[in-house]
């Protein structure tokens, strides 16, 4: 069986990410997302890519695969990568970042053409005396920032 891109849905994106991403919700918003299927329909993943979380990266010209989430298709998650990157420099933009948790191989992005930025240490957590938050389960763990850039060979 082979895979196919598939355009996606904003609904059809959010349940499959609720059904199938091991630590995150939906997102709250994005720019655009796309979907790869099988021979039969399937849809095997979904990726949504929006804007930056980190405020120093909203550049205007840079983008974040802020979801990717598969059902375990073999190669699914890296061609979502691929087309997440040929997507956003179509549209115009230079960068498209995203991160891995430390306990993630990264061989989906390796695979894709991403190449590691920089790995960033275990955040104590978002919740403030002066804005409480509550942890969603992401705190406290390091995490790797990947990039693939519009120059990039």
């Amino acid at each position: 069986m082979s895979l196919r891109l598939v355009p996606i849905d904003w609904q059809t994106l959010r349940g499959f990410i609720a059904e199938w991403h091991r630590h995150h919700a939906p997102p709250a918003g994005w720019k655009f997302g796309v979907g790869v299927a099988d021979d039969e329909d399937v849809l095997r993943g979904v990726a949504s890519v929006g804007r930056p979380t980190a405020r120093h990266f909203q550049d205007g010209m840079t983008l974040e695969v802020t979801r990717s989430a598969t059902d375990g298709y073999p190669n699914a998650n890296s061609m979502l990568y691929g087309a997440a990157a040929r997507a956003a420099f179509a549209l115009g933009y230079r960068r498209l970042v995203t991160y891995t948790q430390e306990d993630e191989s990264g061989s989906s992005l390796r695979g894709a053409g991403w190449r590691i930025v920089a790995q960033r240490p275990a955040r104590p957590g978002w919740n403030v005396p002066s804005r409480p938050r509550e942890d969603h389960g992401v705190d406290h763990i390091a995490r790797t920032l990947w990039e693939q850039r519009l120059d990039d060979p």
